[in-house]
């Protein structure tokens, strides 16, 4: 059905080290769309939908600019703001889809491909639950092979028990057959909390949708539902809560330079 999109399945591990130990651990999938390939899909499959509704759907509403535009033009503009050169290359994005018209992405990565196939950015749009989130543009070093290693600073308000000053620090293995994202996020004491997601691929067709719709008919609201649930586990353990203060615009995003992690 596609040629580069795809299907992982594999789980959410979150690891908070201090000042109370946490963790928690989930299984999921997650879609990998190419966004050219969008149209064509929603054309063969009955399982899937492309801004309309099926039992597994995209909208593009609920990504960018919230507006319903196409992604693509969306995503190049942020290119530009980096200053990289765009060549019509292909942008893959790695997210929950909706499953019964319901959807929360904390995080949605796109990865930024030029035309010869070399990657040359991943953006990260990181969503919370109050209905702001910022996208985060890092371009991607060319000598960097492998593992790709990004950071930057925090600056959208997520998790009430994380102060504002605070960094991200990426580990991608970029979708292959296996993907894999590591976030680490460090406050000026050093490590806080550590999340990932490890996924194998598997092909987007019907047949897939269709066992991975039974295996976790509900997962979108899993997500959501195990936010809060960890959220008040945290409240008990006594961990300071951090006041959530409206941002100014509920879209918003930030262009970096190439950073290196450190791990």
């Amino acid at each position: 059905m596609s040629d580069y999109s795809a299907v992982y399945r594999g789980e959410v591990v979150h690891k908070r080290f201090r000042p109370k130990r946490h963790y928690l651990r989930y299984r999921v999938f997650s879609l990998l769309l190419d966004l050219d390939e969008l149209p064509a899909i929603d054309r063969q499959s009955r399982m899937f939908g492309y801004n309309r509704p099926r039992p597994l759907s995209f909208y593009d509403r609920d990504h960018g600019p919230l507006t319903g535009e196409p992604l693509r033009p969306w995503v190049e503009r942020h290119l530009h703001s980096a200053g990289l050169p765009v060549d019509g290359g292909a942008i893959r994005l790695l997210c929950y889809p909706r499953i019964f018209g319901y959807v929360f992405n904390p995080l949605s990565t796109y990865f930024c491909y030029r035309r010869d196939g070399g990657l040359m950015a991943i953006l990260y749009e990181v969503c919370n639950t109050f209905k702001e989130r910022h996208t985060y543009v890092i371009p991607v070093d060319a000598a960097q092979q492998g593992v790709i290693k990004q950071r930057c600073g925090k600056h959208l308000y997520v998790s009430p028990f994380v102060g504002p000053d605070a960094d991200y620090h990426f580990r991608i293995l970029p979708p292959d057959t296996t993907v894999n994202i590591v976030i680490r996020q460090e406050d000026t004491d050093g490590l806080l909390l550590a999340a990932s997601f490890r996924g194998t691929r598997q092909p987007f067709d019907d047949a897939v949708l269709a066992r991975l719709l039974a295996a976790f008919p509900f997962m979108t609201l899993k997500v959501t539902a195990a936010i809060h649930w960890h959220a008040l586990k945290l409240f008990l353990k006594g961990l300071r809560v951090f006041r959530h203060e409206a941002a100014r615009q509920p879209v918003q995003s930030s262009a970096g330079p190439m950073q290196s992690s450190r791990y």
